[in-house]
C-alpha cells in the first residue's frame, strides 16, 4: 500500500521527471498513443471507486453552486487567455501562437482536475459536476468565445465529442461507483490503491502530451513559457478569490481554484492542430504539462499542511 500512497504523494516530481524523459526521448511515451483515452478512463474509474455517494448527493443538491463554478470557468480563463494573447502580440509573438492562449482559456476544465481535487482534499463530486457541465457546454461556448476574443471560428464535432465524454468520463465513473458498492470490507484497501492508479494515468497522459508535441515545444519563445505559467497561476488565485466571494466552504474553494486553474489543454491542442496552424498548439501543449505539475505540487503542499494541523491537534 505504501507504493500507491507514494505515487500519489509524489505525482508532481514524477510528472516532471517523466515529462523530461518524454522530451529527451519521445518514443518512450509515444507508444501510448493508441491508449491515450484509456488512461483518461482509468482516472475516472479510480474516482468512482473513492467517490462517496453522500458527497455526490450533496454536490448535486447545490445546482446554483455548480452554475457559479461553470460561470467562473467560462469567464475568468477566457479573459486571462485574451490578456495573455494581447501581451504576446504586443511583444512580437506570432498571432498564430497568441491565438493558442485564447483557445486554452476558452476550453472546459481538465478531466485530470477531478483526480487532483480528490488528492488535494477538495470536493470531488463538485469537481466532477463542474467538469461534466463545462465539457457538455463547450461545443457551444468554446467556439463562441474563441470567435469573440480571437476573431476566429472553428467547428467542433458535437456528437463525436459527446461520445468521447460518455465513454471516457461517465461510463468508467459509473463502473467505479458500482464496483465500490460490491467491495464491502475491501473498500478501505481500494481507496488506498485508487489514487495511485490515477496518479500513474495522469503521469502517462502528461508525458505523452510532451512527446507528441516535442518539436513545437523545442521552438517555443521564452515569453510564451512565462505567459503559460502566469495564466495557470492567476487561474488558481482568481478561482480561490471567487470561492471567497461566493462564500464557499474550504473544500469547495480548493476545488474551484483547481477547476479554474486547470484547463483541458489536450482538447485545446487537438482543436488548434485541426483548425489552425501548428504553432497555435504551442500554448496548449505547454499548459497541459505545467498545470499538472503545479496542481500535483499543490496537492503535496495541502497534504503536508493537513498532516501538520492534525499532528498539532493530537
Amino acid at each position: 500500500m505504501k507504493l500507491w500512497q507514494w505515487l500519489s504523494r509524489n505525482m508532481a516530481l514524477l510528472t516532471l521527471v517523466c515529462a523530461v524523459i518524454a522530451f529527451v526521448y519521445p518514443p518512450a511515451f509515444l507508444i501510448f498513443k493508441s491508449y491515450f483515452l484509456w488512461f483518461f478512463a482509468a482516472t475516472m474509474f479510480a474516482l468512482g471507486v473513492v467517490l462517496h455517494p453522500a458527497e455526490a448527493r450533496a454536490a448535486l443538491s447545490k445546482p446554483s453552486t455548480i452554475a457559479l463554478g461553470v460561470l467562473c470557468q467560462f469567464s475568468i480563463m477566457p479573459l486571462l487567455g485574451f490578456a495573455a494573447a494581447s501581451i504576446s502580440v504586443w511583444q512580437g509573438v506570432a498571432p498564430e501562437i497568441a491565438l493558442g492562449f485564447i483557445i486554452v482559456g476558452c476550453a472546459p476544465g481538465a478531466m485530470a482536475s477531478n483526480v487532483i481535487s480528490y488528492l488535494a482534499g477538495g470536493a470531488v463530486a463538485f469537481s466532477i459536476a463542474m467538469t461534466m457541465v463545462a465539457t457538455t457546454l463547450s461545443p457551444l461556448l468554446t467556439p463562441t468565445l474563441v470567435e469573440l476574443f480571437g476573431s476566429a471560428y472553428m467547428d467542433i464535432p458535437f456528437w463525436p465529442m459527446m461520445q468521447t465524454i460518455l465513454l471516457t468520463v461517465v461510463l468508467p465513473l459509473a463502473l467505479g461507483m458500482l464496483l465500490r458498492t460490491q467491495l464491502g470490507e475491501r473498500i478501505e484497501q481500494a481507496e488506498q490503491i485508487a489514487p495511485g492508479i490515477a496518479a500513474i494515468a495522469i503521469i502517462v497522459i502528461c508525458s505523452y502530451a510532451v512527446a507528441a508535441n516535442h518539436d513545437r515545444i523545442a521552438d517555443t519563445p521564452t515569453l510564451v513559457i512565462g505567459l503559460v505559467i502566469l495564466l495557470n497561476g492567476l487561474g488558481y488565485v482568481l478561482g480561490w478569490l471567487a470561492g471567497i466571494l461566493f462564500r464557499f466552504d474550504y473544500t469547495y474553494k480548493i476545488t474551484l481554484a483547481i477547476e479554474i486553474g486547470m484547463q483541458n489543454a489536450g482538447l485545446g491542442v487537438a482543436l488548434a492542430l485541426k483548425h489552425f496552424q501548428p504553432e497555435t498548439a504551442l500554448p496548449g501543449a505547454l499548459f497541459a504539462v505545467w498545470c499538472i505539475i503545479t496542481a500535483a505540487g499543490m496537492t503535496r503542499y495541502l497534504h503536508n499542511r493537513a498532516d501538520t494541523v492534525i499532528g498539532s491537534t493530537s
